[in-house]
């Protein structure tokens, strides 16, 4: 007997997916942003399909992320934002609090939740994620939410 194998792939022709940017270190969220949209658009999800919503930083995006899950417009979220170290301790305790805010409530709303969130030690580190050296962590963030979205969609169909 066979096994039943799920994949997800990068189309969908109907998901509307929404994007929640911080303004806090907004040179690093807006080409996040950009990412995201770009990568989404290479995949032909239009302007149409994709609700922004800037939040004031990233304590803010679980409540945001929440509220565009609870419309029922949206399959997914892809969250974006940038944490960087300072000289406390204070951005540990953030990036610990968002990320754990938004796995718990992918999992309990079934829908995806996709982490974008940068968390480096400094602004250099985190424009080299957000579009330089090391690629585009909002892009590669919008590509998971549209994964996840179509393997779900496999899922609940059941192959």
């Amino acid at each position: 007997m066979a096994s039943t194998v799920f994949e997800g792939d990068l189309r969908h022709e109907t998901a509307r997916f929404g994007i929640v940017v911080s303004r806090w270190n907004d040179l690093v969220t807006r080409r996040l942003l950009d990412g995201a949209l770009g990568a989404l658009a290479r995949y032909d999800v239009g302007d149409d399909r994709v609700e922004v919503v800037w939040v004031p930083g990233c304590w803010e995006t679980p409540l945001a992320a929440d509220a565009l899950l609870r419309t029922g417009r949206v399959q997914a979220v892809i969250c974006v934002g940038a944490i960087l170290r300072g000289e406390t301790p204070h951005a540990e305790y953030l990036a610990s609090t968002v990320s754990h805010s938004l796995n718990r409530l992918a999992a309990e709303r079934g829908m995806p939740v996709s982490w974008g969130v940068l968390t480096c030690d400094t602004l250099d580190q985190a424009l080299e994620r957000a579009g330089s050296k090391m690629g585009n962590k909002g892009a590669e963030a919008a590509l998971a939410a549209l994964e996840m979205v179509s393997l779900l969609d496999k899922v609940k169909q059941g192959g």
